[in-house]
């Protein structure tokens, strides 16, 4: 690409000569991941991103490939079969009391890293590094942004419609992509062998695909649920509530986890798991990255809500396999999780089917811990387990002084 100098000429006289653009290409891929108190399983996935990547000096590129736009996404990795493609990690800790912040830069030096001073939460650390990358994080108002035509170029939102049906306002303008794709990951994940090149060429290939996510896996190799349809009215009443355990097949929680569906078929889907999900850059140039009220839970959900209303796709390709061990970070604080997963609920059907909705689940999800406190008490008297039916007494209590608002 050429700048032509206008209103200028050379030395003696002459028109300046064409002047050669040499800022470098966006990074291909840049990996995201969120740590907290978990050294060992980042470790382990960062170990099994260097397996299927070479440093950038060893490869085919000449050393003025390494001049990004922005030092944050210098590549510093190739991979790919031929090593054509460009790689950037990026991990944001979030205030880790474990060994992370001492052995992280020393062992995994070509790793870009963030210190965050206070846990940030899932959110707001994706959010944070987005910012750091030069993405502009703050979501779009819901349905504006833009759609693939059939190019696959980004055009106006002037017919997308928001959540109430209203017709949405043009979009202002937004910065560029600073990176082709964005591969957001938890630090409990491992990549398989050829995954990653598996995901990223899935969604490289076809221009119409806004968000794409591999087929996730337990440690001992079973299959983890990890796509779904978007939550119906009465799925947040079903789902890892009581009635789930009550009716375990009943039809709104099959339907939410497309449980009619093969998992071994890459297949369109609403949403995918946050665990393992890449999006495509100018996706998030023009929609911003997460909603910064879900701090935990749900923002995925949201997220690939707002790539599908803008008209891109949302692809699960089971071709690409991460194991998963859920629930690392999130799952050391019980309290905390209840009331992170619930208020997300809550506030996800407020968010998308009012607030007369979201009352209804908040009061309903108010009334199961207060069974669950009767029921945990009920077995601590007959002696059963009572330290740990004082522990969920005590979560469960916390709850309900949250309020899940």
């Amino acid at each position: 690409m050429f700048q032509r100098l206008r209103g200028r000429a050379g030395p003696q006289g002459e028109k300046a000569r064409p002047q050669t653009d040499r800022r470098p290409p966006p990074t291909d891929l840049v990996i995201v991941i969120i740590s907290w108190n978990v050294w060992d399983h980042l470790r382990a996935c960062l170990t099994s991103i260097e397996q299927q990547s070479t440093p950038i000096d060893e490869g085919r590129a000449d050393k003025a490939e390494r001049k990004a736009a922005s030092p944050s996404l210098t590549p510093v990795r190739r991979f790919g079969p031929d090593s054509e493609a460009t790689l950037q990690v990026v991990v944001l800790d979030n205030a880790s009391e474990d060994a992370t912040p001492s052995l992280l830069p020393s062992r995994f030096p070509w790793v870009q890293t963030i210190f965050s001073d206070e846990n940030l939460g899932f959110t707001g650390g994706n959010n944070r590094a987005l910012e750091a990358m030069g993405f502009d994080p703050q979501p779009q108002q819901d349905g504006e942004g833009g759609s693939p035509n059939q190019t696959g170029a980004t055009s106006p939102a002037t017919e997308l419609r928001t959540p109430d049906g209203n017709l949405a306002s043009d979009p202002s303008p937004r910065p560029a992509a600073k990176a082709r794709f964005i591969y957001f990951l938890n630090p409990d994940t491992e990549l398989l062998p050829g995954s990653l090149w598996a995901l990223y060429s899935g969604i490289n290939e076809v221009e119409t695909i806004g968000a794409i996510g591999p087929q996730l896996r337990y440690t001992d190799g079973a299959l983890q649920s990890s796509r779904r349809r978007f939550p119906g009215l009465l799925t947040g009443f079903f789902e890892s509530t009581w009635l789930e355990k009550m009716w375990p097949r009943n039809p709104w929680t099959r339907s939410y986890h497309l449980a009619d569906w093969p998992a071994d078929a890459r297949q369109d889907v609403d949403w995918l798991v946050g665990a393992a999900l890449l999006v495509r850059g100018e996706v998030l140039a023009a929609l911003g990255g997460f909603d910064p009220q879900f701090f935990m839970y749900s923002e995925e959900t949201d997220l690939c809500r707002r790539i599908r209303r803008a008209g891109w796709r949302v692809v699960y390709e089971p071709g690409a396999i991460v194991i998963h061990a859920e629930g690392r970070s999130s799952g050391q604080v019980s309290a905390r999780r209840h009331i992170l997963f619930n208020r997300s609920k809550v506030r996800y059907m407020r968010k998308w089917h009012g607030p007369v909705w979201a009352a209804l689940l908040r009061r309903f999800l108010l009334l199961e811990f207060r069974l669950q406190i009767i029921s945990e008490s009920f077995k601590a008297l007959l002696g059963h387990k009572r330290a740990l039916r004082r522990d969920r007494v005590a979560a469960y209590r916390d709850v309900l002084k949250n309020g899940l608002e």
